[in-house]
């Protein structure tokens, strides 16, 4: 028996190819092992530039918000009191936003406009149409919500988001539409897949002062 039984053994372990052409294979399965790194590749590239233009946009809004408040007063303002405003510039602020566009809106977006593409992939009036539709009343009310969560955690006031939501979001999100459905026909139909993100991300610098003054709120 236990002759037979190593003999079956040895014909199910039984491979034709030669011996130096098994080796090739299993080296090039290896690399392809190594190349593939589990299947996930975060987007660094659309990260870093998302993040990039989150912080710009923050710091154009503080600076416009800081300048505002310095002209409020009338008159003239001194350059002491300029310099002032200008330079007490809040960095966790900056932070949340950064940390927002590079953990959350640049991969997140990047998902999604190769989720866009890869089930419409046709470049066709009724596509572009779905495209824009799809992106206001799916990634436009996300957006608002991941942002304004995000900017009460860090402000660890996460109990007061439901009051947040039910104060802000719809009127942030309609005021979206009117700026983000001419720039996401622009955005479809113009730009390629790989530049979406950071053509909406530059869009972002514009809406930003609009969402950083209702986050802020």
């Amino acid at each position: 028996m236990d002759a037979i039984g190593s003999g079956c053994w040895g014909l199910w372990k039984w491979n034709p190819l030669p011996q130096s052409r098994r080796r090739r294979i299993r080296s090039n399965s290896g690399s392809a092992d190594a190349a593939g790194g589990g299947g996930y590749r975060f987007p660094v590239k659309q990260a870093v530039t998302a993040a990039s233009l989150a912080l710009t946009g923050d710091t154009i809004a503080q600076l416009s918000h800081r300048w505002r408040k310095a002209k409020e007063g009338g008159g003239s303002v001194s350059q002491d009191e300029l310099w002032r405003y200008l330079s007490d510039h809040d960095w966790l602020r900056a932070l949340r936003m950064t940390s927002y566009g590079f953990l959350l809106y640049g991969p997140g977006s990047y998902a999604w406009y190769q989720c866009l593409d890869h089930c419409l992939p046709k470049p066709t009036v009724q596509n572009l149409v779905l495209k824009v539709v799809l992106n206001q009343i799916v990634l436009g009310p996300c957006v608002i919500a991941v942002v304004f969560a995000w900017n009460n955690l860090w402000l660890q006031k996460l109990s007061e988001l439901p009051e947040k939501y039910r104060r802000d979001a719809l009127p942030t999100l309609l005021y979206g539409f009117r700026f983000w459905i001419p720039v996401s026909v622009l955005n479809f139909w113009v730009v390629p897949l790989q530049a979406r993100v950071a053509f909406m991300s530059m869009g972002s610098v514009f809406w930003n002062f609009y969402l950083s003054s209702t986050m802020t709120k």
